[in-house]
């Protein structure tokens, strides 16, 4: 298997699994248990980033282009940021 179609399918993977955790954390009524997760959330987010990172050095993965100033601001005013 080709190095690029790993990496993006192991992002893939972060991904759906950082969403799992959002999930899993809103609905625990358990602090130990919470913070359990939160910790492994924290730690995925971080192994994620730095594949992320690694891809795009790589040429893997390429981003959307960055949205502009003015653009970021207008949406950050629309949903009261």
């Amino acid at each position: 298997m080709q190095d690029k179609i790993m990496v993006n399918d192991i992002l893939s993977s972060y991904k759906s699994s950082l969403t799992t955790y959002a999930s899993v954390i809103s609905e625990c009524a358990n602090p130990n248990l919470r913070s359990t997760i939160q910790q492994i959330r924290n730690n995925c987010e971080a192994s994620q980033y730095e594949l992320f990172k690694l891809a795009q050095t790589k040429g893997f993965y390429q981003p959307a282009n960055m949205a502009p100033d003015n653009e970021v601001s207008q949406v950050k005013t629309q949903i009261g940021g």
